[in-house]
């Protein structure tokens, strides 16, 4: 099993770890990847609640910008993988993401895996350019545009949210067509998404005890429309997002349960209490000798 495991910060600023020297860290205490969330904008007195329940914690709104931070984690490692854990695709325009994309993926050797959500938050999406309602339909059409991007010399492509022609994106991403695409979503057609589109599967589930429930009921599912649109199940990068247990033997019993069920990665987070609050190396540390 990959274990990964998610940059979350209480602020950026000087309580929180360089995210090269951080990257560097996890590399040598045998991490496979670091994942880094996007809220790219936040609202003063947002209404919306959060999926979690109770109020919403205030360190969402001192999320960095992603690609800032994965530079910096590839730039100091050669084979830790970076990913986004995850990215909301309608708040990014996808000519700019695309570049932004490919050149990350290039300068770090192809090791860029890119987690999809749309989001949750519609005050602060809605400013960034998207479509709330249809912001599915909208982050399916600029990963179709991007992969256009990433893979053809010069790319044209016509939809309702992203409109052009013999566009050159250079560089190209090492990973052709284009890095992975994981959904992470619990919406209700997330899975046909996954079976239809992308190339994996990113949920989040915060309860450790219920995680192998859960993914033993989804991923049932998401096989069966594998074979109703004809795609290789087996070819599916299945990670989880998870606050794994404290304890090795309950962690170690999760992530057997894990992988019977053909999880190939996971990705500790805490949605509650962020990573980079506190003592983050006592925290890796627990992590490390919980699940590695």
């Amino acid at each position: 099993m990959k274990v990964g495991i998610m940059m979350l910060y209480k602020r950026v600023d000087e309580s929180a770890p360089n995210p090269g020297a951080f990257a560097l860290e996890c590399e040598n205490i045998g991490f496979e990847s670091v994942w880094v969330g996007d809220h790219m904008l936040f609202h003063g007195h947002p209404t919306t609640p959060f999926p979690v329940g109770g109020p919403i914690p205030d360190h969402y709104a001192h999320f960095p910008e992603p690609f800032v931070v994965l530079a910096m984690a590839a730039a100091t490692t050669k084979k830790l993988r970076i990913g986004t854990a995850v990215l909301l695709v309608p708040e990014h325009e996808p000519l700019v993401a695309a570049k932004t994309i490919a050149t990350l993926d290039r300068l770090s050797g192809g090791r860029f895996i890119l987690g999809i959500g749309t989001g949750w938050l519609r005050e602060a999406a809605v400013p960034l350019g998207s479509d709330f309602d249809h912001r599915w339909t909208q982050a399916a059409e600029y990963v179709a545009a991007m992969r256009e991007l990433w893979s053809k010399p010069a790319a044209s492509f016509h939809g309702k949210y992203a409109n052009f022609d013999d566009i050159v994106c250079n560089p190209k991403p090492v990973q052709q067509p284009g890095p992975p695409v994981l959904i992470g979503s619990a919406d209700k057609n997330a899975l046909k998404r996954v079976a239809r589109w992308a190339d994996g599967y990113i949920p989040v589930c915060f309860e450790n005890a219920k995680a192998a429930a859960y993914m033993r009921r989804n991923l049932a599912e998401l096989k069966a429309e594998c074979d109703r649109t004809g795609r290789d199940f087996a070819k599916l990068d299945i990670t989880v997002m998870v606050s794994l247990p404290a304890e090795r033997s309950r962690a170690q019993e999760l992530i057997a349960e894990l992988a019977e069920l053909r999880v190939n990665r996971v990705v500790d987070v805490n949605a509650i209490e962020p990573l980079f609050a506190g003592d983050y190396r006592k925290k890796v540390e627990q992590i490390a000798q919980a699940a590695l």
